[in-house]
């Protein structure tokens, strides 16, 4: 079960504001663009000063913004006749460079090391290009699994946000980081998995 089943309710309260955006002219390429930025520039921060733990109360906050911004744009394309070529790239593009960017500061964050940040960042961007292979073989984009970017979302920010209140966190967590490696690779296999068996059917 992943997170990415509530999205459907989460894009329900955000519909008000999708449509107040759209009457003002704001585009979803628009809407892509902004969060990659701004993601881009708090892990910028936020690996410039890893010792400021309290900076990483900004984790947990941002993802929460960014999983709208997300929800926003795909909203934006589909219900006001936004969708575009360059929209399909900018949004696989742009996901995959935002979570580079926001993981990348937990590199210099004890117990973790750069080979394991390194390592979730290497295979979260391969779980996003299983997931899009599905469209390439004409078939639907594949979401599942039980390590995608919502509970990637999660996870990063529960530990932005541990950090920011105790000023470190606890060897144990290493540990985590590498359940997170194991769960980013059976997310990659079942993607590959069910994505051919939806080819075949």
């Amino acid at each position: 079960m992943s997170i990415y089943a509530l999205k459907p309710k989460f894009q329900n309260l955000l519909r008000p504001l999708v449509r107040q955006l759209a009457a003002k002219g704001v585009t979803a390429n628009q809407v892509t663009l902004i969060a990659c930025l701004l993601s881009i520039l708090l892990g910028v921060v936020l690996a410039l000063f890893p010792t400021f733990s309290s900076l990483f109360f900004l984790i947990p906050i941002w993802l929460f913004l960014r999983m709208a911004l997300n929800a926003i744009d795909g909203m934006l394309a589909r219900e006001f006749n936004q969708k575009s070529r360059l929209g399909g790239y900018l949004n696989e593009i742009t996901d995959v460079v935002s979570d580079a960017a926001l993981y990348l500061p937990f590199a210099f964050v004890a117990p973790f090391d750069g080979i394991q940040i390194s390592s979730i960042i290497w295979l979260a961007a391969l779980s996003e290009l299983c997931g899009t292979l599905g469209q390439v073989q004409g078939k639907t984009r594949r979401y599942d699994g039980p390590m995608g970017k919502s509970d990637r979302a999660f996870v990063f920010g529960v530990l932005g946000l541990i950090y920011a209140v105790n000023g470190s966190l606890h060897s144990l967590f290493w540990w985590v980081a590498n359940i997170v490696i194991i769960l980013l690779i059976a997310t990659c296999i079942k993607r590959v998995k069910n994505g051919l068996a939806e080819v075949t059917e």
